[in-house]
């Protein structure tokens, strides 16, 4: 007796059944099949989802009918879907919280923007220290030197100038400074400015917030040194988003033959000089 074809697969052709030539459906190795057709219906001894035959041997499901198995193919391609349709709410949602929340992508080390501050050819001349220079005057020996780097990462400027005291005449009135400029571009300098504070403290230097300037700016100061030989130092760091400023003096004296600046003396001159500094890097 001839067995007749499979009947037609559930969703149209090629759903569960690949097509043969001339329109009939080859079946799918394990999946149900007409009665009495070799080769059909699960391994023996697996369980049967409902609507398939069970297995020889096994009561059949009330109700249990002979529906095909949907195809491993057509699982995957649902799966596939369903993945890609995920993907795409995913990448959805992250872009709308970055854009409701952009600190989302932002961490302590991302860039703060130099919000207008430029380099220049002569930081002698940029950020001139005025205030110093009124009770200070650059020595005759050695003259002020400078330099500027350029870099995609980090620009730089610096200073650096010997002075004497005004009406000085002797070795403990000659001092030193320093003034230096980074503009930070790759990078957030707020933690690196915040260690070097921890830092001198824990030297055993007075540090003092100063308000008003940039983001942040503290004062540094240290009178060092043993019997009657001296050693002054003080400095001002400012910072303003990925802008760092920072002037600093010392100067070296032995007690009875001169007398340096008083701290409030230098607080005041380096606040003003930093403060003149940093507006003519915006010019």
């Amino acid at each position: 007796m001839t067995t007749p074809p499979p009947p037609p697969a559930p969703n149209g052709p090629g759903y569960g059944y690949p097509q043969q030539p001339g329109g009939g459906a080859q079946p799918v190795p394990g999946a149900p099949g007409p009665a009495g057709a070799a080769g059909f219906g699960p391994p023996p001894g697996l369980p049967t989802a409902p609507g398939m035959a069970p297995a020889p041997g096994l009561p059949a499901a009330p109700g249990a009918g002979a529906a095909p198995r949907p195809g491993r193919s057509g699982n995957l391609r649902r799966n596939a879907v369903w993945a890609f349709v995920g993907a795409v709410i995913v990448s959805v949602g992250w872009t709308a919280a970055v854009m409701a929340v952009p600190g989302l992508v932002s961490s302590e080390s991302s860039p703060r923007g130099l919000r207008g501050y430029h380099l220049s050819d002569d930081f002698c001349t940029t950020g001139k220290p005025t205030r110093i220079l009124q009770t200070h005057s650059v020595s005759d020996t050695s003259a002020p030197t400078h330099h500027t780097d350029r870099h995609p990462a980090l620009d730089s400027m610096n200073c650096s100038m010997s002075l004497k005291r005004t009406g000085g005449n002797n070795d403990s009135e000659y001092a030193n400074v320093y003034l230096r400029a980074d503009l930070h571009k790759a990078v957030n300098p707020a933690p690196e400015l915040e260690a070097n504070k921890e830092l001198y403290r824990a030297r055993g230097y007075q540090v003092t917030d100063i308000a008003g300037l940039g983001e942040e700016a503290y004062f540094l100061y240290k009178d060092d040194g043993s019997d009657k030989y001296h050693s002054v130092y003080a400095e001002l760091d400012i910072r303003d988003g990925g802008m760092t400023y920072y002037i600093n003096y010392s100067a070296s004296y032995t007690e009875g033959k001169g007398k340096p600046p008083s701290k409030e003396e230098l607080r005041s001159a380096l606040q003003s000089d930093g403060q003149d500094a940093v507006r003519a890097m915006k010019k």
